[in-house]
């Protein structure tokens, strides 16, 4: 009898892309900020902590509704998921400054269903920042033309902070397309990955909080 001596294999290699919901998260501009609070304490006749949190539905690591920019769009709770789950590539996009362009997407050639893009050299904890890197309407009709059904960033929109029009988020919508933004991916190397990205199941709700993660491939 023989016995197979080879080690198990390691587990594949998981990237948490959230950001840490917390007291003191940047968010935006006149939104709520998070807040927490302990409603019951271990002890005094408890058993359990039970704690309370506040929070805007675009706080953090967050995946936009169709409804955050339709009217009649669909709401957190009736979104299909498939967008949220697969393969994915995360692109460096760093040397584009402040606006992703369609050519810099047509330079890409194919891509998978998802793609997320990087663009900060260090995210920005700690503070808000209102001059983030957008993507143009343009280059999410490049990717649309490429079958790409969810795009994500590390900034906080894909529209510039002060936009009345919300061009790109309109490109989504005509697509049928998906968007997470408040990605946190200073730590991937650029490459490809399996995404998992479930927004929370909120009933009539614009947005929802993920628990963004990328899973290694080729194992």
């Amino acid at each position: 009898m023989t016995h197979d001596s080879t080690p198990n294999a390691a587990p594949p290699r998981l990237w948490d892309i959230s950001q840490t919901l917390r007291t003191n998260l940047p968010v935006w501009p006149g939104d709520t900020p998070f807040a927490a609070r302990r409603t019951w304490d271990m002890g005094a006749g408890s058993p359990v902590n039970v704690s309370a949190f506040e929070a805007s539905t675009h706080a953090g690591t967050h995946a936009d509704a169709p409804l955050h920019y339709a009217a009649a769009g669909a709401a957190s709770a009736d979104v299909d998921l498939t967008p949220y789950l697969g393969p994915c590539r995360v692109v460096d996009a760093r040397m584009c400054g402040a606006v992703i362009e369609a050519d810099f997407v047509e330079r890409l050639g194919a891509l998978p269903p998802r793609v997320l893009f990087r663009t900060y050299d260090a995210f920005p904890h700690g503070a808000w920042r209102s001059d983030f890197a957008t993507v143009s309407a343009a280059a999410i009709a490049g990717l649309a033309r490429r079958r790409v059904r969810l795009v994500g960033l590390d900034s906080p929109s894909l529209d510039p902070e002060d936009s009345k029009t919300m061009d790109a988020h309109q490109a989504v919508l005509a697509a049928d397309m998906r968007i997470l933004e408040g990605l946190v991916l200073d730590e991937v190397p650029p490459g490809d990955y399996e995404l998992i990205a479930l927004p929370l199941k909120l009933e009539g709700l614009d947005a929802a909080p993920v628990r963004a993660v990328l899973r290694e491939t080729g194992r």
